[in-house]
């Protein structure tokens, strides 16, 4: 390689954050050839290849997408002088173990910063971020969202993407209607996402481009809600950024990337799930928050877990499926499904790992901290397949459903099943409308 030849790079992602960088950091610059993408985290997104519609004129056959397993093999073979992580939700110790082998086979090791990838928007932004997965954004951003309402804005969420179909079809996509899942094959986790803003009336965009998605969005709203995936930074450039803090992980806040990096951007961190945490937890994360960023607001907030008929889960053995990301790399052990079964006298939690099938299976091998929970995995049609035959298998009396989707539109469940909701609480919401105004009267 010459002085003025590009450099060699690699991008080390989970079909999310790492196409976002490509597109503003670096599809149109000179300096810089990408060789791959790497893929980790979301079963069955490596093999795939960056299009060359989406990739731009230095790259005409686009840009190809391994497994992370092969990264030193790809830095040793193309002569890699930079690889740039981006993607989230790792322990500190993980990053850094990712940044001993770069650095041990040649290369540099990079983390882009929220500055460098914002994008700037013409309308107010609130962003909804967390220090983890599954500390409750979804249900603080549709509180946020009904709050503006209630103020007479109007409101387009964006949301962080979650590529993993075919990607030339994902480069805006617009969800108005519940129809509009099924025309864009939602997988699980897509719709886990975008379901309860559809139904709750809620327009929300994701997808791949986001300058064009949010070109699209400030067509249709007064107020941009960016509403974040796992515990990763705005993509968009935020007026109020409220991140949401989980005290059934303590410590987490300290511990993790780029969650940490969130709280210290933070204007606002919400504690969730105080009702159900420890005291000492959740004094315990705010006096990490305090130290971390003593300028932000702290928000003290429970999302409480509601069933429409308590009496049909006494004395009954029951199958809990929960939020499939919660609990694999959100390393949750629980969630608002066990809480219900508990709360309301199930006879026994029914273990499902005998039951399980296929890639289902194969999850409970890799996350072993799980054992009387199932995950809703289905990240395509063929993992819906095999959550469904592994939920019908399972010898119980009722399925506690306890993700934030109908899993019933996408299943033929054999045997009675319930959802489990769970909303912010109203105690939050002055405290959070009172932030929101003091925002939106500056811009």
């Amino acid at each position: 390689m010459t002085l003025h030849e590009p450099v060699p790079t690699l991008i080390i992602g989970a079909a999310g954050r790492d196409f976002h960088d490509f597109n503003v950091i670096y599809r149109d610059d000179p300096r810089s050839r990408v060789i791959a993408f790497t893929a980790a985290q979301i079963p069955d997104i490596d093999g795939r290849t960056y299009p060359a519609e989406l990739a731009g004129r230095q790259y005409p056959d686009g840009i190809p997408i391994y497994p992370e397993t092969e990264l030193e093999t790809l830095i040793r073979r193309h002569d890699v002088r930079v690889c740039a992580m981006a993607y989230s939700d790792l322990p500190h110790e993980e990053v850094m173990h990712k940044a001993a082998l770069v650095n041990a086979a040649g290369a540099d090791f990079i983390l882009h910063g929220a500055a460098s990838t914002m994008l700037q928007s013409s309308k107010p932004v609130i962003a909804v971020c967390a220090v983890r997965t599954g500390c409750g954004k979804s249900q603080t951003s549709r509180r946020v969202t009904q709050i503006l309402r209630a103020m007479g804005y109007r409101v387009a969420s964006i949301r962080h993407p979650m590529p993993y179909g075919d990607l030339k079809k994902q480069v805006c996509q617009r969800f108005a209607t519940l129809d509009d899942l099924d025309v864009h094959e939602c997988t699980i986790e897509e719709r886990e996402e975008y379901e309860p803003h559809v139904v709750m009336g809620n327009v929300i965009f994701a997808g791949i481009d986001y300058q064009r998605i949010l070109h699209e969005a400030q067509k249709e709203a007064d107020v941009i809600l960016w509403d974040g995936g796992n515990n990763d930074m705005p993509f968009v450039r935020p007026d109020l950024n409220i991140v949401v803090a989980d005290p059934h992980r303590p410590g987490h806040e300290l511990r993790y990337y780029p969650g940490e990096t969130n709280v210290r951007m933070a204007d606002v961190v919400l504690i969730n799930k105080i009702g159900t945490a420890r005291l000492q937890d959740v004094e315990a994360v705010e006096g990490n928050v305090r130290r971390l960023n003593p300028a932000a607001r702290v928000i003290r907030a429970h999302s409480p877990v509601t069933v429409s008929d308590p009496a049909a889960i006494s004395g009954k053995r029951v199958l809990v499926v929960e939020d499939g990301p919660t609990l694999t790399h959100g390393e949750m052990k629980i969630g608002a499904g066990h809480v219900a079964a508990t709360q309301h006298g199930a006879a026994r939690i029914v273990d499902p790992r005998p039951y399980a099938v296929g890639s289902i299976r194969r999850t409970f091998d890799k996350y072993g901290h799980l054992s009387d929970v199932l995950p809703a995995m289905g990240y395509g049609r063929g993992q819906i397949a095999e959550l469904e035959a592994t939920i019908n298998a399972v010898d119980c009396d009722l399925v506690l459903i306890g993700t934030p989707i109908d899993l019933g539109r996408l299943l033929k469940i054999n045997k009675p099943s319930l959802r489990v909701r769970y909303e912010l609480d109203e105690a939050a919401t002055p405290a959070l409308r009172a932030e929101i105004e003091r925002v939106l009267r500056q811009g």
